[in-house]
């Protein structure tokens, strides 16, 4: 007993650190900024009688009073009017983390705002501000140089924001097909210091699968996304070294109208596309979220590769859209859950891919290789929703427009 006690005095057990994130308070008008910055834009109030821009967000024009108040994306681009450093912040998050240089901008469109500084920020000197999700998922905004620097996104400040993948353990869900095996090649390209790639059917020849195991940083794992013990058996292996978990795994069919629907089909679709990713969450979740507070290695980002026909659905891939809307219902929860943690949920939303199953759909389809440089891109800048082609963000936004509208389109 005293050799016990005398060993914890000499080895005592280290605190654990627990996740916390800024405030996350927000007014519901203040919402609309955050919803722009979700996916990588900068818009403020334009008030539609006199034009006036406003900030901070309001209920009513400052000039006029008017109520009609639409959320318009902004260039940015402004002047650094000072600056002052905050060393001793009151919240927790900011408190752990670094030192903050904040300042005020003018921005050419007639406001004044204030934002965090990116290191190479000089007083009086042209900016372009942005908008960039905090860890709590509220919008801040950040300036940066005018100029592109090397290295803009290396800062402690866009570090802090963004979900890099340089220096990062990564698991790729599925590297057999062509979206998995591009998503590799990205992340190793943006610097990952380990890829975990996963493969299901071990006796299947996937095409290229052999040259993504020859890459240096790469180690393959079996992992089946329809059986649960194949799930848990890696979690047990890898979960509590996850930095980035990409869900690349997928079951696509084309399918034909509702009358000549394949049950077979459509079952095996969500158990892979919607299934699948309830049993990955419930695996890999739980550690991830414990160790978004790991230093600088620590856990930061989940991506969920969805489609834009999860937003309505398309009659010639009727069952695979019905699948991607219910993992995009099931991410949204995700999100909501990992908050607390601060851990990033980033959804994908492409139109058609240019792979096997999208062969009868028309141009424009985004290449595996685009959609993987994009992702990699959304990563470091710390989105939350990704539309990464011109196919998807029409859908989104006719979708946003008029939902009902996009589905008698979708009907004709």
């Amino acid at each position: 007993m005293t050799e016990t006690f005398q060993a914890r005095r000499r080895n005592p057990v280290l605190p654990t650190c627990r996740p916390t994130v800024p405030p996350t308070e927000r007014s519901r008008i203040a919402l609309g900024l955050t919803a722009a910055a979700s996916q990588g834009r900068f818009a403020l109030q334009v008030c539609q009688s006199c034009g006036a821009v406003q900030y901070p967000p309001r209920e009513a024009c400052r000039d006029c009073l008017g109520e009609d108040l639409a959320w318009c994306d902004q260039e940015g681009r402004g002047t650094l009017l000072a600056a002052s450093t905050i060393r001793r912040p009151y919240e927790l998050y900011h408190r752990a983390h670094m030192t903050w240089r904040t300042g005020l901008v003018r921005l050419g469109c007639g406001v004044t705002v204030v934002a965090f500084l990116h290191g190479a920020c000089a007083t009086s000197a042209p900016v372009r501000v942005l908008a960039r999700l905090d860890r709590g998922a509220n919008a801040v905004l950040v300036a940066v140089p005018d100029k592109e620097i090397d290295d803009m996104n290396d800062d402690p400040l866009m570090r802090a924001l963004g979900c890099s993948v340089r220096n990062r353990k990564v698991l790729v869900t599925d590297a057999t097909s062509p979206v998995g095996q591009e998503m590799v090649r990205a992340v190793a390209a943006a610097g990952a210091e380990i890829v975990w790639v996963g493969f299901a059917e071990p006796w299947k020849a996937y095409p290229g699968f052999e040259q993504i195991k020859e890459m240096p940083m790469v180690t393959a794992l079996p992992l089946d996304m329809t059986d649960a013990n194949s799930v848990e058996n890696l979690a047990g292996q890898i979960g509590g070294r996850v930095d980035i978990l990409i869900n690349t795994a997928e079951f696509h069919r084309s399918g034909a109208s509702s009358s000549q629907l394949r049950i077979d089909i459509a079952r095996a679709e969500m158990e892979t596309n919607y299934f699948g990713l309830l049993r990955l969450a419930g695996a890999f979740a739980p550690a991830m979220g414990v160790r978004a507070a790991d230093g600088a290695s620590n856990a930061v980002a989940w991506v969920n590769l969805l489609s834009v026909f999860a937003l309505s659905n398309y009659a010639p891939h009727t069952t695979f859209s019905a699948s991607k809307a219910a993992a995009f219902s099931f991410a949204q929860s995700l999100r909501a859950d990992m908050r607390a943690s601060g851990l990033r949920v980033l959804n994908v939303f492409p139109g058609p891919i240019d792979e096997d199953w999208n062969q009868l759909e028309m141009p424009p389809k985004i290449t595996p290789r685009k959609l993987a440089g994009l992702v990699v891109e959304a990563l470091e800048t710390g989105i939350e929703d990704l539309y990464p082609d011109p196919v998807a963000r029409d859908w989104h936004a006719r979708w946003r427009a008029d939902p009902k509208v996009l589905e008698l389109e979708l009907s004709q």
